[in-house]
């Protein structure tokens, strides 16, 4: 009785290994979505043109991305991801001025948590990834002529759930929501006290993205 237990668990075993092996294990998907996206604040400074400014922020706009994953098991991933966001920085303060177009890239390696059976049609997926995003350089026109900003690249994560479903095996869709903070600059943010003495604390500010996204799979 204990060896046809043993047989059969094998043999289900065996199955299930099988059938994992010829299911797809690559995605490459195309994304698309819409990014509410801010800045930083800093000290206020008063520009040639009379006005003081006091924030920098990526005007919210349209994006887009590819994405490639692998699953290492039926229900983990890993991959990689790129988005771009084509948006305008713009400052403010007393007024507000948008400066001119940029772009804002992200680079992030990614793991990915799939609920359900590898079959399932539909799949909730949570994600979280750790990468770099680059803000592209601008150049704007001033009263004492035209300025260049260079471009700059931050330490970034981002996290995410949503929902994939698979109409058939080989192809998928995709809409979930994303959000990345990106590291930008510490302030000052007052002074701690121990035994030791007493320290300048910093006040950490990030730039952040959330972004509503939908997209197309293909499974391999």
């Amino acid at each position: 009785m204990f060896k046809k237990a043993i047989i059969s668990a094998l043999l289900v075993l065996a199955t299930t290994s099988a059938a994992w092996a010829q299911s797809p294990k690559v995605e490459v998907g195309a994304l698309f979505g819409y990014s509410l996206t801010d800045g930083v604040s800093g000290d206020p400074r008063k520009a040639l043109d009379g006005n003081v400014y006091d924030r920098v922020d990526p005007k919210d706009s349209m994006s887009f991305g590819l994405s490639f994953g692998y699953f290492v098991t039926p229900k983990a991933q890993i991959g990689f991801l790129w988005r771009r966001q084509p948006t305008s920085m713009e400052v403010s303060g007393t007024t507000v001025k948008v400066l001119g177009d940029m772009n804002i890239d992200g680079y992030h390696g990614y793991g990915a948590y799939y609920f359900g059976d590898e079959e399932s049609k539909v799949r909730p997926y949570v994600m979280g990834g750790i990468g770099a995003t680059y803000y592209g350089g601008f150049s704007f026109k001033t009263t004492a002529g035209t300025t260049t900003v260079n471009g700059n690249t931050q330490f970034s994560s981002t996290w995410g759930a949503g929902v994939k479903i698979y109409p058939s095996p080989k192809v998928g869709f995709q809409a979930g929501m994303q959000w990345t903070p990106t590291y930008i600059k510490s302030d000052p943010g007052g002074y701690w006290c121990g035994w030791y003495g007493c320290y300048v604390v910093a006040d950490a500010q990030y730039s952040n993205q959330i972004e509503f996204l939908s997209g197309i799979t293909f499974r391999f």
